[in-house]
């Protein structure tokens, strides 16, 4: 490598770096000027200052009241999540695979789909109580839809010279299914994950506020009432923590998924 390329190489680091840098000025600034107002008491009760939201948080986690409630929120939206995302991926390979699944649940899912789910909230309540499982249910449903229709339309528009191939190989349905349409679907999936994934963090919020005696949604729910504003900030502000690190995840898991597949059919 020429010293001409390496010096091209650091100029490009430092613009990218440069521009990383200052993506964080205004946040920055805005964060601060919140503060300034805050600290002069200009701000609406509604409105707390930076530093007494991460006085609160601090609090209620040395307190360990902060792990407990993200520990019952961790644990509703990620069984919710995966029970509806493997349900709804498998069901969406399987009808756009195979054309009299689809037809059987295209009118399921055209009549369902625009209906919202909370609105189910009451009659689930009746049949399955209040506890943990109604809010699972809930959203296992939710993410059923999305995941169910990415992976449809990703298994759909498999090239079929790909699955010819594979059947005049003596490939099973099976194989087929798992080895030619599921990887050449996976942009697909993933994407319905994605949205699967963001959904499954409004539901939990969502159940949580309307009957829950733990979650960040419960924590939301109470700071409203009490006026305590504090609390309701450090609880949103953890639940959007939590959906970034979820979502920068699964964006991992996809890329290693996709690129293995990539250089899997190479070394093919």
């Amino acid at each position: 490598m020429t010293a001409q390329s390496l010096q091209t190489d650091a100029e490009a680091r430092s613009y990218f770096d440069l521009k990383r840098l200052s993506g964080l000025v205004i946040p920055l600034l805005l964060i601060g000027f919140w503060e300034l107002c805050g600290q002069i008491n200009l701000l609406p009760r509604y409105l707390v200052a930076p530093s007494i939201i991460f006085k609160t948080m601090w609090e209620m986690t040395a307190e360990g009241e902060l792990w407990a409630h993200i520990k019952a929120s961790f644990f509703r939206q990620s069984i919710g999540f995966t029970c509806g995302a493997f349900a709804g991926t498998l069901t969406g390979l399987l009808a756009g695979a195979f054309g009299p699944i689809g037809r059987f649940y295209e009118p399921i899912v055209s009549t369902f789909y625009p209906v919202p789910k909370v609105a189910l909230l009451p009659l689930i309540f009746v049949w399955f109580g209040i506890g943990d499982l109604s809010k699972i249910i809930v959203m296992t449903i939710s993410i059923f839809f999305p995941t169910y229709l990415a992976a449809y339309y990703g298994a759909s528009s498999v090239r079929k010279i790909y699955i010819w191939t594979a059947q005049n190989a003596g490939a099973s349905q099976a194989r087929i299914l798992f080895r030619v349409i599921a990887p050449s679907a996976l942009p697909e999936i993933f994407n319905g994950l994605r949205i699967g994934l963001a959904l499954s963090f409004v539901l939990m919020v969502t159940t949580e506020l309307v009957v829950s005696k733990s979650g960040l949604g419960y924590v939301v729910g109470r700071a409203e009432e009490t006026l305590r504003f504090d609390r309701m900030y450090v609880a949103i502000i953890v639940i959007g923590i939590l959906g970034f690190c979820a979502d920068r995840t699964l964006l991992a898991i996809r890329k290693w998924a996709i690129v293995g597949q990539l250089l899997g059919k190479d070394h093919g």
